[in-house]
């Protein structure tokens, strides 16, 4: 069976973008789905003359082999000042020390969430646009607004949960062939 990991560029134990891949993960049929905790995974902020004094952290190389154990690759990122927050970026600049393309071509489900009517619109067109230049193969998006008003109780409303069953067929079809 294929296998695709699942995470949030948030740093939140409160997230709610982890708490959107936690209801997407059940959705898929065709293909397992391991989802990781980018926070079980850190790093000091990416510098050249840090990483030329110490090196890649050893988190970082786990995180890559995460990657490379996948078959695909589903993110879901807040917005923080209008564009992705600065720890999912920081974990984007070790990961491409690693490997100048750190998604590997693999396809991507790309999901943004937030409090506000958008949807964190900003960071996931930001995302969008730069994240096919470190080989992210996005194959289909879906951005959450108003996510207190769309999850009651823990779950998804049935109109939301119909649209994210939608992305997901085209992920599963995309991991798959």
């Amino acid at each position: 069976m294929k296998t695709i990991i699942a995470f949030s560029g948030s740093n939140s134990s409160r997230s709610i973008n982890q708490h959107l891949i936690r209801l997407v993960a059940p959705l898929f049929t065709a293909a397992e789905v391991k989802v990781l905790d980018l926070r079980d995974f850190p790093a000091p902020m990416y510098g050249i003359d840090l990483e030329e004094a110490e090196g890649i952290p050893e988190s970082m190389q786990q995180l890559m082999d995460e990657f490379r154990a996948s078959d695909g690759i589903v993110l879901s990122t807040p917005e923080h000042n209008g564009s992705m927050p600065a720890f999912l970026k920081n974990a984007i600049d070790w990961l491409s020390r690693i490997e100048k393309k750190p998604f590997l071509n693999k396809p991507m489900l790309l999901l943004s969430a937030s409090p506000g009517a958008r949807g964190a619109q900003s960071a996931f067109e930001h995302l969008n646009a730069i994240l096919p230049y470190r080989g992210a193969a996005i194959v289909a998006g879906h951005r959450v607004g108003s996510f207190f008003a769309k999850v009651e109780e823990g779950e998804l409303h049935a109109e939301e949960k119909a649209q994210l069953i939608e992305v997901v067929r085209q992920m599963e079809k995309a991991v798959l062939e």
